[in-house]
């Protein structure tokens, strides 16, 4: 799927939504909607100590409710609870929903449950970080349909931009998240695409999404590296702690830093010039659409396969424009779902 290289839109498939303004409402799991559309859905998703899934439940209970579905929402107790993961889905898998909407935290830990689900012939529909396919496939729990950012273009974005801010070249370093997390080495791989011949990767180093962790990070890498003129950052989070690295060494604006995820600490760090650009992806956009999937499912309509989540490169010259559409895409995007379910 190919994105534009300049804040708007993506190419999912048909259907256009426009996007508005809606505020940030509350991140506790609960339920949520009533039973017009015929679908009754659980949603298990990652935690809820990161704003990124606060955002993604809010797209969920939103959905919901204005879909008038019936909707339960469990979180893991953190990025890293896999066990809890999958002991709050098999305690659902159960019982009677008609559709299981799942953000699992690896691509495995979450595959006991939905052959549960898929034995029972419930529908699966995978968001954010894909299941596992083999494994999916030996469990005969191939999701019904996947929604989620390309995660190396929205690498290569970055890798674009920090081309342009970089125009005579020089060295770059990466700060990636948990070694061996597939989202991270795909951003990584993505901006390594993106960035061109005059621009060199000097360093990789992982800090396990944690700001405070890359903080430290950033500034080990700016001793080792002291004529260093970029770094990109696998999320906002850790883009922030990059960002008070470089300006703890004296260094802002003279060293670029570029993040991934649109979170509305980053945006107003990019508008204030701390954060030189952030790749946004929509969770709203990725919850909303796994309900409207769920809706769709449950009026007989056959899924696509794979749906490319809206990805828009957020400068300071559209950081206004990002603020005011969150957590919402500020351009369009395509929504097959929308149509499926009417």
């Amino acid at each position: 799927m190919r994105v534009q290289k300049t804040a708007g839109r993506i190419t999912a498939v048909t259907t256009v939504v426009t996007a508005g303004v809606l505020g940030l409402g509350a991140c506790g799991s609960g339920g949520s909607g009533g039973s017009g559309s015929g679908a009754k859905v659980a949603a298990v998703i990652k935690g809820l100590d990161n704003p990124f899934f606060q955002t993604m439940k809010q797209g969920i209970d939103d959905q919901a409710r204005t879909g008038g579905v019936s909707t339960t929402v469990q979180a893991a107790n953190a990025i890293t609870d896999t066990t809890g993961q999958a002991e709050k889905l098999n305690a659902l898998a159960g019982q009677p929903y008609s559709c299981f909407i799942v953000n699992p935290i690896s691509g495995t830990n979450l595959v006991q449950g939905l052959a549960k689900i898929a034995a029972l012939k419930k529908t699966i529909v995978n968001i954010d970080s894909p299941i596992d396919a083999k494994a999916a496939k030996t469990a005969k729990a191939t999701p019904a349909t996947y929604i989620g950012t390309d995660n190396v273009q929205a690498g290569k974005m970055a890798g674009e931009q920090m081309a342009r801010l970089v125009g005579s070249g020089g060295d770059v370093a990466v700060i990636g998240g948990i070694a061996g997390d597939v989202t991270s080495g795909a951003r990584i791989t993505g901006f390594g695409q993106g960035i061109g011949p005059k621009l060199k990767i000097v360093q990789t180093v992982a800090a396990d999404w944690d700001r405070q962790t890359a903080l430290t990070a950033a500034t080990n890498v700016l001793r080792a590296h002291p004529d260093l003129t970029g770094f990109f950052v696998a999320n906002d989070d850790m883009g922030l702690g990059v960002a008070r690295a470089i300006a703890n060494a004296g260094k802002t604006g003279k060293v670029k830093v570029i993040s991934v995820d649109g979170i509305k600490d980053a945006l107003d760090a990019v508008k204030s010039g701390s954060l030189d650009a952030t790749v946004a992806q929509y969770p709203y956009a990725i919850g909303l659409m796994g309900v409207e999937a769920c809706q769709a499912s449950a009026k007989g309509k056959t899924l696509p396969a794979d749906v490319k989540a809206p990805v828009e490169l957020v400068t300071k010259d559209n950081a206004d424009k990002a603020l005011a559409a969150t957590p919402k895409p500020f351009g369009s995007y395509d929504d097959p779902f929308k149509a499926l379910g009417k």
